[in-house]
């Protein structure tokens, strides 16, 4: 899944993010209330792992104002409170779960897994001819055959995937794999989509190039 972790105390955002990069996920930290609801707007997420006590708005009013924008995304809210009513609280604001603070990793581990296995739907595999990625076991097989790929990897071919057939700017993939923050001249898109190709193989040519605005993938491009 691509997580986003709000949390202002950088040595807990820095542990969940590399644990969660160790689980598969593609994790982003932010430590603003403010931040996270302005990359909500432009950056889609299956999970967010938000605090409650933050710098400029709080979690609450966080949960608030991206349910009232219509944002979906799965928030797990932690907290240090342990009134009952404050929990309460939280879930109305739009917290799909809770966990109060300290809290074992292992088991925010296992509320996350919990999220992705709710995630399953008939659209949980994206296919474009030879290619199938399984975006809940986060696995990419061509013509039945694995293809390891990084969790990167993995988030960057599978929204060219599901946007097949369209031309998808380089500036748009930065806002939806990467952290809106990158400069969009930088070449990581770039040199993302060399490493892709390298490990599609002879499947190569399913990622075309757009020379100026970006990339599209499409079956139809597959070498004979």
């Amino acid at each position: 899944m691509k997580i986003l972790v709000v949390e202002d105390n950088t040595k807990l955002a820095q542990v969940l993010q590399r644990a969660l990069q160790e689980e598969g996920h593609v994790a982003d930290t932010l430590a603003d209330g403010n931040a996270a609801i302005e990359r909500a707007k432009t950056v889609e997420y299956d999970l967010m792992i938000l605090d409650w006590m933050l710098p400029g708005t709080d979690g609450i009013s966080v949960c608030r104002t991206l349910r009232a924008q219509g944002v979906d995304t799965a928030i797990i809210l932690l907290t240090a409170r342990v009134e009952v009513s404050e929990r309460i609280m939280g879930l109305d604001a739009g917290a799909d779960d809770y966990l109060t603070k300290p809290f074992d990793l292992g088991e925010l581990l296992a509320r996350v897994r919990a999220f992705g296995r709710r995630g399953v739907t008939s659209g949980s595999v994206v296919k474009v001819g030879p290619l199938a990625l399984d975006r809940l076991e986060r696995h990419a097989t061509l013509n039945g055959i694995p293809v390891d790929l990084t969790p990167r990897e993995f988030e960057l071919l599978t929204y060219l995937a599901k946007e097949s057939g369209r031309v998808v700017p380089r500036k748009e993939l930065l806002q939806q794999v990467w952290e809106t923050q990158l400069d969009t001249c930088s070449n990581v898109v770039d040199a993302h989509i060399k490493k892709l190709r390298e490990k599609l193989g002879s499947f190569a040519t399913m990622v075309e190039t757009v020379r100026g605005v970006g990339y599209c993938i499409s079956s139809s491009s597959v070498a004979a």
